[in-house]
């Protein structure tokens, strides 16, 4: 039977590399080397068993997944990744578990060549909970507080997919095996949009930015609420996945504007940045969508391609809800 430390030895840790980790796994804490004039970044974001992913889910896909929302968080400020912990819980020690875990674990954080730096583990309800660390200069850093009346609205890559996967998997809507399997990507494997987001905040693109993870409308209202201005948000002009795409006009309403687990950018620039933008994206490999302008008067009003006001009532993900 594995130990706490044999498990930690076995598979998390690995040789360090040169990095601004001075320190890492084996010791009370972790040390970490400032690079001079950055701000650190830092965010948490914990993945339950039965709230966040169904029981049994696949460990490589859980791997890739807790660290990729995290990046996510990183990518929303314009933060460059340096580090991460990892706190996990786990029912029963399972090797076959673990190699899973640590392989989707460890190739997303090699492909941002960032290290596990520390954590915990201990025997309870299956609980993932990463801590990430990133650098942005203190004059970059975009925050949700800083829209201003008159910037446009922004997007990146698609919208809906992850819903409409999840949809899938509770009957809601009816999906093939094989729609379901490309759909379920999207839900799995977020693909966080790091590069673009430091791109925004390096070359000072961006005025205000969110990741939507509890879906566009009440992420979108959190940038609204602490800049103190409204919006008009174009529903379909909304970037959505190919699969739901092919969809009704309500369901993909539905799905772009509320579905969450998307973890794309949702981002307020001015107008003038409008070409720089769409290089930057291409520069990152990333499509980007101007969906909506941030308005003067608070609140937040939907419109179809008309530019008619829609009449729905979406609101997005909470965590405390049944």
């Amino acid at each position: 039977m594995l130990s706490e430390f044999d498990l930690i030895r076995q598979y998390f840790q690995r040789p360090h590399h040169a990095s601004r980790a001075a320190l890492g796994i084996g010791d009370d804490c972790a040390l970490i080397a400032p690079t001079p004039g950055m701000q650190t970044a830092i965010s948490s974001d914990m993945l339950v068993e039965g709230r966040h992913f169904f029981a049994g889910e696949d460990a490589a896909r859980l791997g890739h997944k807790a660290l990729a929302v995290n990046l996510s968080d990183l990518a929303a400020m314009g933060a460059r990744p340096v580090g991460f912990t990892l706190a996990l819980a786990l029912p029963e020690a399972r090797r076959e578990w673990l190699q899973g875990f640590a392989h989707g674990l460890f190739a997303l954080a090699d492909a941002f060549n960032i290290e596990l730096i520390g954590g915990d583990t201990t025997r309870g309800p299956l609980n993932i909970c990463i801590t990430v660390f990133g650098e942005v200069r203190a004059d970059q850093a975009l925050r949700r507080s800083a829209a201003r009346p008159g910037d446009d609205i922004w997007i990146s890559g698609t919208l809906g997919d992850a819903r409409l996967a999840l949809a899938g998997y509770r009957q809601e809507v009816a999906l093939d095996a094989a729609a379901l399997q490309a759909a379920a990507v999207r839900l799995h494997t977020p693909v966080p949009r790091v590069e673009l987001g430091v791109a925004l905040a390096e070359q000072g693109l961006a005025h205000a930015a969110i990741d939507i993870s509890d879906g566009l409308v009440g992420d979108l209202g959190h940038i609204l609420a602490l800049s103190q201005v409204g919006a008009t948000l174009n529903l379909d002009a909304l970037p959505a996945g190919d699969l739901l795409a092919a969809r009704d006009t309500a369901l993909r309403r539905a799905y772009t504007a509320a579905g969450g687990d998307d973890y794309e950018l949702c981002f307020t620039a001015p107008v003038s940045a409008r070409a720089a933008i769409i290089a930057a994206g291409g520069a990152a490999a990333t499509p980007v969508t101007r969906v909506g302008s941030i308005t003067i008067d608070r609140g937040l009003r939907l419109v179809d391609a008309q530019g008619q006001p829609l009449d729905l009532q979406l609101q997005g993900y909470d965590h405390f809800a049944s």
